[in-house]
């Protein structure tokens, strides 16, 4: 029999195993992610469990498991669990789920611990017991920022301990009805020779806090720290293995936090929440929209309203653009908010179907606010700035817009329009510019003139 190595090189980006060190891993082709670890031989090759004894007795005691027939199983539907706090459902797909595994993440400092404390206390007051585990904070830290919002929390138990052993013998004396952990990347086991934060050591975690979850119908919250490039550190296994991951947008310079769900078993996947951030903690914005256009200006060129669909939800953004000459020969491109190659794609469109000269000028476009737009649906909206900064033409204040653009410069319809054109109706917009092909059924919206386009030439004319 051949003998293994005493270590092999972990990938920190992807898992990828390999004998010897690399410099660029020939999974995923990133460089300098090969970290030395500790050889662990594999349960078929041993024999023998990865668990301790104790932790395998302890998860197998918490239910036996049998094949179920799919028509004697109840329907969950009803089976969740408010948090108190709306927006915080709204993302959760409408309420926490028994039994479900939540992984949320987003930059140092953006809001994540004072959110879940405060989902904790709201908890407690209905009577829940929840277990606060923080491998960062001591218990004195957290009581801090639980005054500062003004918690009372009776029932949150806080447990400084890093062990995951010890945790989950913890859950089985206390048996509580929530568990939140920060951070999953403090956490280890000890049954791995590695460092905590490792591939190893968070995917061990998590598939640990899954067959708790799983085994005892209790939803646990795991916090996870970002890498530099926004994405949660750790292997890409821990997003799969967990049920819902949420990522905490929002510029430090805003006080506004979008909490928005990348995947979600239980619900809607790209469903947003938004939120203030205050001397209090985290207070939920019932109607962005109107966040989001309070300080929009008057009588400026450049500026146009959008109708944008967050999840289930359509919000209206204001899209600011300025078109001004350069001193170099050819003009910068820059967007925020906007992703930019669809920027440049569509000042082409503007130059090639529209005859405008903009290879001389600098064209910068914004949506205000700090929100992030990525669906094709902004398109109009974006055109429809950068025409009206170019030609020093103000667009109604009360005219909104949206459709897609495509290189032909025709206008394509869109999904869920029939929502988009409600809530411009709500917020008191006298004049909605759609593709044509939407506007069937939109006729008779009250109060609302709705005019639909098949070109961006019929566009521009009903906006100047």
């Amino acid at each position: 029999m051949a003998k293994q190595p005493a270590t092999i090189y972990v990938c920190q980006n992807c898992g990828n195993q390999s004998r010897k060190w690399q410099g660029m891993c020939s999974d995923c082709g990133e460089w300098n992610t090969f970290v030395e670890e500790k050889f662990r031989p594999t349960a078929q090759a041993t024999g023998k469990s990865s668990l301790s004894g104790s932790s395998r007795l302890r998860i197998n005691s918490f239910r036996e498991v049998k094949p179920i027939a799919y028509s004697e199983i109840e329907s969950q539907d009803d089976a969740r669990t408010s948090s108190g706090i709306d927006e915080f459902d709204r993302v959760l797909g409408g309420g926490i789920v028994a039994g479900s595994l939540v992984l949320i993440g987003g930059a140092p400092g953006i809001g994540k611990s004072t959110l879940i404390l405060d989902v904790a206390d709201k908890l407690t007051i209905n009577g829940a017991k929840v277990l606060y585990v923080s491998g960062e904070e001591s218990e004195r830290q957290i009581k801090m920022r639980g005054e500062r919002l003004g918690l009372n929390a009776e029932n949150l138990f806080l447990l400084p301990e890093t062990n995951l052993e010890n945790i989950l013998a913890e859950t089985e004396r206390m048996k509580p009805n929530a568990v939140i952990v920060d951070s999953i990347q403090t956490v280890f086991s000890p049954n791995i020779e590695s460092a905590p934060g490792s591939v190893s050591q968070v995917r061990e975690v998590a598939g640990q806090f899954m067959m708790f979850a799983k085994s005892t119908d209790t939803p646990v919250f795991l916090i996870g720290h970002v890498t530099k490039e926004g994405s949660i550190a750790g292997p890409k296994a821990l997003e799969h293995i967990v049920d819902t991951v949420l990522y905490f947008e929002g510029d430090r310079h805003h006080n506004h936090r979008i909490i928005r769900a990348t995947k979600n078993r239980f619900g809607a996947a790209n469903e947003i929440g938004v939120f203030e951030m205050t001397g209090s903690g985290l207070i939920p914005v019932g109607n962005p929209s109107e966040v989001f256009l309070q300080e929009r200006p008057e009588g400026a060129s450049g500026s146009v309203v959008t109708v944008c669909m967050e999840g289930t939800r359509p919000m209206l953004v204001e899209i600011q653009a300025l078109v001004s000459g350069t001193k170099f020969g050819a003009g910068r491109r820059m967007a925020q908010g906007f992703d930019y190659n669809r920027t440049s794609l569509l000042i082409a469109v503007l130059e090639k179907r529209l005859g405008f000269q903009l290879a001389g000028d600098d064209v910068f476009v914004n949506v205000a606010g700090g929100l992030e737009v990525d669906e094709p649906a902004a398109d109009l909206g974006v055109i429809a700035a950068i025409a009206s900064s170019y030609r020093n033409l103000q667009i109604p204040p009360e005219t909104a817009v949206f459709g897609e653009v495509g290189l032909t410069g025709e206008v394509r319809g869109v999904l869920q329009a029939q929502s988009r054109a409600r809530e411009a109706q709500t917020l008191g917009f006298k004049k909605l510019i759609l593709p044509a092909s939407n506007k069937k059924g939109l006729e008779k919206l009250l109060g609302t003139r709705v005019v639909g386009v098949r070109n961006l030439d019929e566009a521009l004319e009903e906006l100047f």
